[in-house]
């Protein structure tokens, strides 16, 4: 096993300061969800086009 370069000291902060204090936020979680999806390669939806329809 070969150890990373980068101090965990380093990812702690980084990791810290990306952190929300909105964890019961809907929006937040769907766009982190939309990202995700995005990453993957999906992208013939967004969450905001479901949410409105769901309101019907």
């Amino acid at each position: 096993m070969q150890r990373s370069p980068i101090k965990d000291i380093e990812i702690k902060y980084l990791l810290q300061n990306a952190l929300s204090d909105e964890i019961d936020d809907f929006t937040l979680y769907m766009r982190g969800i939309d990202t995700s999806y995005y990453y993957e390669g999906y992208m013939l939806y967004k969450i905001e086009e479901i949410e409105d329809t769901q309101n019907i």
